[in-house]
């Protein structure tokens, strides 16, 4: 099975409720924040240290699973998919 879609929002407009429930509506997919500053270098951050053990075969997953656990945001509106 394929898993779900869901779409993690940093920056300043992740604290703006409205929005992440348009986000959550247009894509039918729920809707995580992370608390971390400066998330805009967040995903580079990942990627360099995935360049410094890739030697050792460790693969982005692995690294990634370190990050900070994202927090559920919105839900996708019961019937946005059909609008």
């Amino acid at each position: 099975a394929v898993p779900r879609t869901r779409i993690l929002a940093t920056g300043g407009a992740s604290h703006n409720k409205t929005i992440l429930q348009v986000l959550s509506d247009v894509f039918n997919a729920p809707v995580y924040t992370i608390d971390t500053a400066n998330s805009a270098c967040l995903g580079s951050a990942y990627r360099a240290i995935h360049g410094l053990v890739a030697e050792r075969n460790v693969s982005l997953a692995d690294v990634v699973r370190s990050a900070p656990e994202p927090r559920l945001a919105v839900t996708p509106t019961s019937g946005a998919e059909e609008v």
